[in-house]
C-alpha cells in the first residue's frame, strides 16, 4: 500500500478504533500483531521472509 513507515502514533490511533485496549504500553511490534488478529489476519509482521502478501500497511517495515 504504502513506502512509508508506520508511527507508533498512528497504530495507536488504529488500534483504539479496533477497541484494542492497553495499545500504548505495547512495543510497536506487538501492536502491529494485535492490528493484523483485530483485522482478522495472521499476526505476521516481522515473522515470514520473502512475504507475497501485498498490499500490506506494514510491508515497508517487515520486508524493508
Amino acid at each position: 500500500m504504502s513506502n512509508k513507515k508506520v508511527t507508533k502514533a498512528f497504530l495507536i490511533t488504529m488500534a483504539k478504533a479496533l477497541g484494542i485496549k492497553g495499545a500504548h504500553a505495547m512495543r510497536k511490534a506487538d501492536l502491529i500483531h494485535a492490528i493484523q488478529r483485530a483485522e482478522g489476519n495472521n499476526d505476521c509482521f516481522g515473522r515470514i521472509k520473502n512475504c507475497a502478501v501485498d498490499p500490506c500497511l506494514f510491508r515497508k517495515e517487515c520486508q524493508g
